[in-house]
């Protein structure tokens, strides 16, 4: 008898075993990435992961002179090193270039997602306090390397966006929308900033991006989810996942564009006028879905969030379930690829970097977590026609890689992209505290 109870629990354990094995093995991509980029990819069935793929690139900097490789025709160089995490770029008047160094703000450890992302972070490079800051930097003789490395201002809260309107230098730290008087040439601010309006802070998707208006009458607001898919009630979600649209003046905010699980880099087609926004989808449905994108965004346009992805896809692990929704979720404009972590969006208005790179957007992909084999890891490039869409057909053309290394580790993860006063693409690199200069040969 007893030996009967040792061969079943034997046999249960092995099985347990196996169960567990099968479990924790990784979702293998089974489309090539091609076909989830562009304005049809691919949305194949739901593969949903109790337990995550994990696969993130170890972050190892740059060593002995390495940097990332730019297209054919073009050449890259560091316009500034030696930075601290730097996310965010923005451009003033006078060609002065603003960076956000800056990373999460201290995250509560409340259960085991948590010690997952804290994991991740480490792992992939953001594990290091957040600075704070904002650094101005200054090409003073005209070489394409800012010989000027200053802090503009510091003290702030996990600072992400900037942008310049009436007076006004506008900073989106991760729970507020500041201000603080400013003039283009200044090197220092030791004005006190003053809040515009609170926003949500607190959980996943810390970083808030910042666009003004050409009119300068509104600003426009990125905030991400607090999680994946509403996994800790939807009260925990409000004024989240929306494009804020801010009216500085009367200090009040109107949501413009909803259901936008991470909307991060923000910039105005040059032709056609519209907003359009860089997203990260959600994570834990499989290595071949959901496809992070850029799209345009209008005033009341919701993306489906956190029910329905890619224009109705229903998302069965969303508790209620909100039907009504479903005919309304706009349909992104064009698919990034999965997991690929889209972060930087800029036009190509001001680049001056051939025929190839003239009419377009630019993004910044700053690498995934949640696939195998890993995406992102580079600038991606987008041509657009005529009427300010994506070319029919189009799929993303790549402008830098080089950023993992022969063994897979991330050198460097590009974030923020703009475009500096020559020309030239400036690309931050948060893992290799660098910002990349990227020019024709």
């Amino acid at each position: 008898m007893r030996k009967h109870i040792l061969i079943i629990l034997a046999i249960v354990l092995v099985l347990a075993g196996a169960v567990i094995w099968w479990a924790v093995q990784p979702d293998v991509a089974t489309l090539p990435i091609a076909k989830v980029e562009g304005e049809r990819p691919t949305i194949s069935a739901p593969r949903d992961q109790t337990i995550p793929t994990i696969a993130v690139a170890d972050a190892v900097g740059w060593k002995d002179g390495a940097r990332p490789v730019a297209a054919p025709g073009l050449k890259v160089v560091p316009f500034a090193n030696g930075l601290d995490h730097p996310r965010w770029l923005y451009r003033l008047a006078n060609g002065d270039i603003l960076v956000a160094e800056t990373n999460s703000p201290p995250r509560k450890v409340a259960g085991i997602a948590d010690v997952v992302m804290g994991y991740l972070m480490k792992k992939g490079g953001a594990g290091v306090a957040s600075p704070n800051r904002i650094r101005l930097l200054r090409d003073t003789d005209g070489d394409g390397v800012a010989e000027l490395q200053t802090v503009l201002i510091g003290g702030l809260n996990s600072p992400t966006g900037m942008a310049l309107m009436g007076g006004y230098l506008y900073i989106s730290d991760t729970d507020a929308l500041l201000r603080v008087p400013f003039t283009p040439g200044q090197t220092q601010i030791t004005a006190k900033p003053e809040k515009v309006i609170p926003l949500s802070g607190g959980g996943n998707h810390w970083a808030r991006t910042l666009l003004a208006d050409p009119a300068g009458k509104y600003l426009y607001v990125g905030v991400g989810s607090s999680t994946n898919i509403a996994d800790n009630g939807l009260d925990a979600e409000k004024y989240r996942a929306n494009i804020l649209q801010v009216d500085p003046v009367a200090k009040s905010f109107r949501v413009f564009g909803a259901g936008l699980r991470n909307p991060q880099g923000m910039a105005f087609e040059p032709k056609s006028g519209a907003l359009w926004v860089a997203v990260n989808e959600r994570d834990m449905l499989g290595s071949d879905i959901v496809p992070d994108y850029i799209t345009r965004v209008g005033l009341g346009d919701n993306f489906g969030w956190p029910w329905y992805y890619w224009g109705g896809y229903p998302d069965a692990r969303v508790k209620p379930e909100n039907p009504a929704l479903q005919e309304y979720s706009k349909r992104p404009d064009f698919a990034m690829g999965p997991h690929v972590a889209a972060l930087g969006l800029t036009f190509a208005q001001d680049a001056k970097l051939g025929p190839n790179f003239a009419n377009g957007a630019f993004v910044g992909e700053h690498g995934s977590w949640n696939r195998v084999p890993v995406s992102g890891y580079k600038v991606a490039y987008v041509p657009f026609g005529d009427l300010g869409f994506p070319k029919k057909g189009a799929k993303p053309v790549d402008v830098l890689t080089g950023f993992l290394n022969a063994k897979g580790q991330a050198q460097g993860r590009p974030v923020g992209v703009i475009t500096d006063a020559t020309g030239a693409l400036l690309v931050a690199d948060d893992v290799g505290n660098t910002i990349w200069r990227v020019s024709v040969k």
